[in-house]
């Protein structure tokens, strides 16, 4: 998983709307600091949004697993039983 804390930090350069970099000054804020976090979340979006993406015939095939066979040892546990096996119910009310 993406982790990028305690990372070392790297000089670079940055093209920024000049009015917005005026008002952040204005307001004392961190730039390095908001940027680095703000950037960092969008990159561990775009993972993610990406592995789903790439995932999906595998989490689609899993579901459907799940709806027909309920789920994987769901007759041993011990809490959540009237939540059921995951499994859908048939139209007659059997499964």
């Amino acid at each position: 998983m993406l982790n990028f804390d305690n990372a070392t930090k790297k000089a670079t350069n940055l093209s920024l709307n000049a009015k917005v970099l005026e008002a952040a000054r204005e307001m004392g804020m961190n730039l390095s600091q908001t940027v680095d976090t703000l950037l960092a979340d969008e990159v561990k979006r775009r993972y993610w949004a990406k592995w789903n993406e790439d995932n999906k015939e595998a989490i689609a095939a899993y579901n459907e697993r799940v709806a027909t066979h309920g789920l994987p040892l769901a007759k041993y546990r011990t809490w959540g039983k009237s939540l059921g096996d995951g499994r859908e119910e048939v139209k007659n009310g059997t499964l």
